[in-house]
């Protein structure tokens, strides 16, 4: 018989044959969610099939599933693997991967770029393998990709599937030109329908598939339209049981809300096995990708990217990006090693100490937390005397980069006590350490990956929870000429 759809609470598990805008059970607004509900002949059929009895965990044999390298060290880096802090990994094959971010970001442009790396890369290790000395070169081709899921793809002929539910095929060939792009194994499908999407994956079986975007998907099996909690959430979970089916990595692309969230139900999240943030102002270069979720791998890695005139550009320098136009004899400006995952990154934080003109001072931040600024801004006021509850402060770091760890705490602080006395710190210095509110400062993780990062780019003036062990005496270290 065939299936039907009703539509449950998400809160009480109330069912209604038609939507209702308030659940008449719990009294929460917008809480029924159409559900597609099978009867229970087709249950009993569905479990008679696929009935499974426990298993002890020790009899369990693991998969040998090696990872596919995409050819973007940034990208594989945050997906992780065997050794990401060299910055060697790869998709797992079967996985589900969303990737979210603003409009307009790049995230097409990224993975349009990841097809074209994926298929170079492959179409290399098979034009070795068809060379004269065929067992030599191919060995070659190996160690060239460093990754041994290169061996799946020596005999393989297949190709990358780019579904596009927003974008027409013309539009996607105008920017595959401009990133250089030709394309000759990927193919485009303009579809929103799911059903028809997961029969052609299932037919064509690429390498992988790239969903673009998740929120324009439907079923016919639901009512909804296209974006609704139900049809997102189905479209991801049909979706997801071919690709873990077949062994086809599903890239998802999702929204963003204004607050930064994803667009669509939290189960979203859940159901795919890697979230992605790809993340910057659209108004600098610098583009990362972040790893909020990852079942395969670790979730503090970060890849930097730079938005050129022909696409993506991978930074495997980030500290020089950053840091490139920083002016050395400034007050208000201080070096601060960060460390994102494994990676130690040298950023600029500039600071500007203005009397205010309006009845209460002003806390402005841009790429550091404002919440945290005000905890810095009163540790100064209170534990150096100084008077900044007449002056506004502004805090910014260059480049479009977020610092979040508090390690960057004693940076910032020397940067506006910097810029409130006019004195610059010492030319090649960099602090880094986390204040407290008694104005003691704090040790931090990867220490010694920070200073070693500094002096390789010549910075030598150590300010660190090991050089001062109080804001007091970090203040010490301020030129006194200016």
């Amino acid at each position: 018989m065939k299936t039907h759809s009703k539509y449950v609470c998400q809160q009480c598990s109330y069912e209604s044959a038609q939507w209702m805008g308030k659940c008449p059970n719990c009294g929460e607004w917008n809480s029924l969610v159409e559900t597609i509900v099978s009867t229970r002949n087709e249950k009993l059929k569905i479990k008679n099939e696929k009935l499974e009895k426990p298993q002890k965990l020790s009899k369990i044999k693991l998969a040998n599933k090696t990872r596919i390298s995409t050819g973007i060290g940034e990208f594989d880096r945050v997906v992780g693997g065997p050794s990401t802090s060299s910055g060697q990994g790869g998709i797992v094959p079967g996985s589900v991967i969303l990737l979210a971010g603003e409009p307009g970001i790049g995230k097409s442009t990224l993975l349009l770029q990841l097809t074209d790396a994926l298929l170079a890369q492959r179409n290399f290790a098979v034009d070795f393998s068809f060379s004269r000395d065929k067992t030599h070169t191919v060995e070659k081709a190996l160690r060239h990709s460093q990754n041994e899921a290169s061996q799946n793809l020596l005999g393989s002929t297949g190709s990358c599937l780019y579904v596009s539910g927003e974008e027409s095929t013309q539009q996607i060939k105008i920017r595959a030109e401009r990133l250089g792009i030709k394309g000759e194994n990927l193919l485009l499908f303009p579809e929103t329908d799911v059903d028809t999407i997961c029969a052609q994956i299932e037919e064509e079986k690429p390498l992988l598939c790239i969903i673009d975007s998740i929120q324009t998907l439907t079923t016919a099996d639901l009512s909804g339209t296209a974006g609704s909690v139900g049809q997102v959430r189905e479209s991801a979970a049909r979706l997801a049981k071919t690709g873990k089916d077949l062994g086809i990595p599903i890239f998802l692309i999702g929204h963003v809300t204004k607050e930064g969230a994803i667009a669509g139900p939290m189960v979203l999240e859940h159901l795919v096995d890697v979230v992605l943030f790809f993340e910057g102002e659209r108004f600098y270069p610098g583009r990362t990708l972040r790893s909020f979720k990852n079942r395969f791998g670790p979730t503090d890695e970060v890849g930097i990217f730079q938005m050129a005139e022909k696409g993506l550009v991978e930074i495997s320098n980030p500290s020089e990006l950053f840091l490139h136009e920083r002016d050395k004899e400034i007050p208000g400006s201080a070096v601060v090693p960060i460390l994102e995952g494994t990676r130690p990154i040298l950023v600029e934080v500039q600071a500007l100490v203005n009397q205010t003109s309006m009845a209460y001072p002003r806390r402005v931040a841009s790429g550091f937390d404002p919440g945290r600024l005000s905890i810095l801004t009163a540790i100064i006021s209170r534990r150096l005397g100084l008077p900044l509850g007449s002056w506004d402060v502004f805090v910014n770091v260059p480049g479009g980069l977020r610092v979040r760890e508090p390690a960057a705490d004693l940076g910032v602080a020397l940067a506006i006590i910097s810029s409130f006395k006019n004195k610059p710190l010492p030319r090649g210095s960099f602090a880094f350490g986390e204040l407290g509110l008694l104005g003691e400062v704090r040790r931090v993780l990867g220490e010694e990956k920070r200073i070693k990062e500094a002096k390789r780019l010549g910075f030598t003036k150590i300010i660190s929870p090991s050089t001062c062990t109080s804001l007091s005496q970090a203040t010490l270290f301020l030129r006194s000429e200016v």
